[in-house]
């Protein structure tokens, strides 16, 4: 995991040390072969740092945790949470004062809904909100409402973006009527990280897929969101 620094997510440059920050070989309590999907949060001081591990015994992947004081030095702290499936892309997030993550799940087939009844060490299954295949879930509150994009195209196309939208995080969802907004687009397609405010609109970040994974990221300005238009 590596880290970048600049006055906005548009204009980003190296942070001023070194990267990686966190390697494979920092886990302790797994035999890892790598580390990816990082997403950061600070609480109560401390920053925080949640991402997947690719655990060589198990062969799937599992949600690591990492700490740091200045956001530039981290320390591996254990694996918070694992499944009988493969977990990846832990999208972390704060609402109410509590703590929540949706983790990518395509293995179950659904996309799940975790709380943290201590955090960031206790996470427990809250809800299921939608069934199907959905890689790379992202969720953002906007406009009192709340909106999910994923990546549906099963079997690595990453050519696919849906979009789902509720009223309260449970539920129900129901996909948007744009929906798909991306068809058989690689390029702009797959989710990339946390969707931000940025210049007075939300800004969504995509990978670049072809013609490998994650060749790119891309950044997406979006004009409108509601229930009807996008």
């Amino acid at each position: 995991i590596g880290m970048l620094a600049g006055p906005s997510p548009l204009q980003l440059g190296p942070a001023g040390f070194a990267n990686p920050v966190l390697e494979a070989q920092d886990v302790m309590d797994c035999r890892a072969a790598y580390l990816a999907d990082p997403f950061m949060l600070k609480a109560a001081g401390q920053w925080h740092i949640v991402f997947e591990v690719l655990n060589l015994d198990s062969t799937k992947g599992e949600i690591g945790w990492a700490t740091s004081e200045d956001a530039k030095t981290w320390t591996y702290r254990q694996i918070v949470l694992a499944e009988s499936f493969h977990l990846s892309y832990p999208y972390l997030f704060e609402w109410n004062h509590e703590f929540y993550m949706i983790p990518e799940s395509t293995g179950a087939g659904t996309l799940r809904l975790y709380k943290a009844f201590e955090f960031p060490v206790r996470w427990s299954l809250v809800g299921i909100l939608l069934r199907g295949y959905f890689a790379d879930p992202s969720i953002v509150r906007h406009n009192g409402k709340w909106w999910l994009f994923a990546e549906t195209a099963s079997g690595g196309q990453c050519n696919t973006l849906r979009l789902y939208w509720a009223d309260d995080l449970l539920g129900p969802w129901q996909e948007h009527p744009r929906s798909p907004l991306i068809a058989g687009d690689p390029h702009i397609a797959q989710p990339a990280g946390r969707i931000v405010p940025v210049d007075g609109c939300l800004m969504r970040f995509a990978q670049d897929c072809y013609p490998d994974y994650g060749t790119a990221v891309r950044a997406f300005a979006i004009s409108e969101l509601t229930p009807t238009g996008y």
